[in-house]
């Protein structure tokens, strides 16, 4: 009797009633942030995946030029690592101001805002691909100058200079990754990137070994590399029914307040650099 008073006890009863509240509440919490840490894998997963296989391209070809000797493979590292640092850090650091730009549109449901932002990306990136050609064509000059090896300088030099199409190729790269990035399309890339790193491996193979170009193969490779993963992810944004809200068409209206990609675009270069 006393333990059936004590349940019916409306004061009792209450604080039943809250705890069973509360742990359904604890419950629902902990199944929301489960989902949400499933989401966030199921996108950092593939884009840590394309970021590694594009990055892998140069050392995959830095791993064929190895078989060729020390001297070849000196040349090929110093030429890599300058690239990187005047070429490849600024434009990956001037892309990555399509994440703001690109993420405002889509957040304000101005989907044709995303690709316009894209194109302008994609204008301002090339034209300063164009002063960083020239360092790179005065790579042999730049190293020499700076007291290094003579062998080494020249061959550094020349692996560079047919990298230099490669340069306008990760410049469009780039924007096309923030710009399927930002709507979540991250398999496709993955796939796209992947596709592209096992063709490189090939096309190394014949370059390099096969129609005997050596270093200047490794280089070539790169950049066929780069352009082909350029064409893929472009005909995908083109033709994919996922981007046709996003992707309009080419517009005048990328041309215009270019200002206000650079004012973000130089910040982020500055930072990464």
């Amino acid at each position: 009797m006393k333990e059936a008073k004590r349940v019916q006890d409306p004061l009792i009863q209450r604080q039943y009633d809250e705890s069973l509240y509360e742990q359904e509440e604890s419950g629902g919490l902990r199944t929301q942030v489960i989902d949400e840490v499933k989401k966030q894998i199921g996108l950092a997963g593939p884009l840590i995946a394309v970021s590694l296989l594009q990055y892998c391209l140069e050392v995959i070809s830095i791993m064929f030029v190895g078989h060729l000797g020390e001297l070849p493979l000196s040349s090929a590292s110093m030429a890599t690592s300058f690239a990187s640092f005047t070429g490849f850090s600024v434009l990956l650091g001037m892309g990555s101001a399509l994440e703001t730009l690109c993420g405002q549109a889509y957040g304000a449901e101005q989907y044709h805002m995303l690709g316009i932002q894209m194109q302008r990306a994609m204008v301002s990136l090339t034209a300063i691909s164009i002063p960083l050609a020239f360092i790179w064509f005065y790579t042999t000059t730049i190293f020499i100058a700076l007291g290094q090896d003579h062998e080494i300088s020249n061959g550094a030099g020349m692996f560079i200079r047919w990298m230099i199409p490669s340069l306008f190729a990760y410049g469009l790269l780039q924007c096309l990754n923030r710009f399927l990035q930002t709507q979540n399309i991250v398999v496709p890339m993955m796939i796209i990137s992947g596709v592209t790193a096992l063709f490189h491996v090939f096309l190394c193979w014949v370059l390099v070994f096969k129609l005997g170009l050596e270093i200047k193969g490794a280089a070539l490779a790169n950049t066929i590399s780069n352009w082909l993963n350029v064409v893929l992810m472009g005909t995908y944004v083109k033709f994919s029914p996922a981007c046709k809200h996003t992707w309009t068409g080419f517009s005048k209206e990328a041309l215009h307040d270019v200002t206000s990609f650079l004012k973000l675009a130089v910040p982020s270069a500055i930072m990464i650099w």
